[in-house]
């Protein structure tokens, strides 16, 4: 251990806030934060939105997929428990498998991922009594809006979309008409974002948390509520209200090995990225290869010091610490690296121990919870769905001959 440091002491517990991190040192002292921050995730207490969100089929999910959006909707989740009339159809989470089918191409690892991302869900605390989880393919109507919406989306407006330039790795100022997209562009991936507005829409939430890289897809997904809207609902009440986004604070965690790209599956190196289901061995073992810098002490500069200003952000995340992470740097500036990245690990090994145990226990052969949890969402989902594509079909003339 460095002369920095007497003893270190991680304080936390899993859903106890503030979570305060404390080194007694010769040199330094961590001193608690100046202010108690609560689970909220954004939302006032007092009122209790409609929420919708979805994710991909990627398998486990991992540490960024988990601080980015997952834990935010366990916290919708704790929050509108404190509503006695809560109903789980107003919270909805979807693995929006359709979307998958963009860039998979084995059916066996779908099928895998599926199921691991299903159960992912029911690992970090979303609980079928409470929320409604669902696998996006089981209900048609999904794909019955997405052409719909279709009907009114504009082109020019999925043109200037950037994700389906970023998956072909084509700049942002890149049209249609450029030669890569031509030779490789598919309608499913240029017509994403419709799909992804129709799974938004189907469901008519007042709010959608997603990570920041979402946030231009739902307000596309905005704008086509009000083409619909405009198109469809001239004489009576708007149909579809635009919904909020919600942006999680912890908007991008970077990759362990190569700290200027987003942490990801889709990198070829496992180290690059912590999984839900790490063991603490996994995870130190992560950590302690991070990629930083040969520069001494602890520093929040991303832009020179990337690899130390990502596990910073970890840090910060997973220990709900909202204060600037000029702040949390000054306080374990005198750590050396080895020590901080142990203080890192530490922390996410705290927060994700329960979870692994969770998902193995859901895992286990004969355990019939994931079976019934998967029913009743698809039930609840369903009948959600049924009650707005018969106001969409009425909208457009599409109705039962009397």
């Amino acid at each position: 251990m460095s002369r920095c440091i007497q003893r270190v002491l991680l304080r936390s517990s899993r859903w106890q806030l503030p979570t305060r991190l404390e080194i007694t040192s010769k040199r330094c002292h961590l001193a608690p934060p100046a202010k108690t921050y609560s689970t909220s995730s954004g939302i006032p207490s007092t009122t209790y939105p409609s929420v919708f969100s979805g994710i991909q089929p990627t398998g486990v999910p991992h540490l960024g997929n988990y601080l980015g959006a997952l834990r935010q909707w366990v916290d919708l989740q704790s929050q509108a428990l404190t509503n006695p009339t809560h109903d789980p159809s107003s919270l909805i989470f979807s693995i929006v498998d359709l979307h998958a089918l963009t860039g998979h191409r084995s059916s066996a690892l779908l099928a895998q991922h599926r199921k691991e991302s299903f159960v992912s869900l029911l690992a970090i605390g979303l609980t079928p009594q409470h929320s409604t989880l669902f696998l996006q393919s089981d209900v048609p109507h999904h794909a019955s809006l997405h052409w719909i919406l279709s009907t009114v989306a504009s082109t020019g407006y999925l043109n200037r979309m950037t994700q389906w330039k970023s998956k072909l790795s084509l700049p942002d100022t890149a049209t249609l008409t450029d030669s890569t997209a031509i030779e490789k562009l598919r309608l499913g991936l240029f017509s994403y974002p419709v799909l992804q507005a129709a799974d938004i829409l189907l469901y008519r939430p007042a709010v959608v948390p997603v990570g920041e890289d979402q946030a231009q897809h739902i307000e596309f997904a905005r704008t086509l509520a009000r083409s619909f809207n405009s198109a469809y609902c001239e004489d009576g009440e708007p149909l579809f209200t635009p919904p909020e986004v919600q942006i999680s604070e912890a908007r991008r965690i970077m990759s362990l090995r190569r700290p200027a790209q987003k942490m990801s599956k889709s990198d070829v190196d496992p180290k690059s990225r912590i999984l839900i289901t790490d063991s603490a061995e996994e995870i130190h073992a992560k950590v302690k290869g991070a990629v930083t810098d040969s520069e001494e002490g602890i520093s929040y500069e991303p832009a020179r010091r990337p690899g130390v200003a990502n596990l910073l952000d970890i840090l910060r995340f997973v220990k709900r610490d909202e204060r600037a992470p000029e702040m949390l740097a000054g306080e374990v500036q005198c750590l050396s690296k080895k020590d901080f990245k142990v203080l890192v690990a530490d922390a996410v090994v705290e927060e994700l121990a329960p979870v692994r145990d969770r998902y193995l226990q859901l895992m286990a052969e004969g355990n019939a919870e994931v079976k019934e949890a998967y029913e009743g969402g698809l039930e609840r989902a369903t009948r959600k769905a049924e009650e707005t594509m018969k106001l969409v079909k009425e909208r457009l003339g599409l109705v039962e001959w009397r």
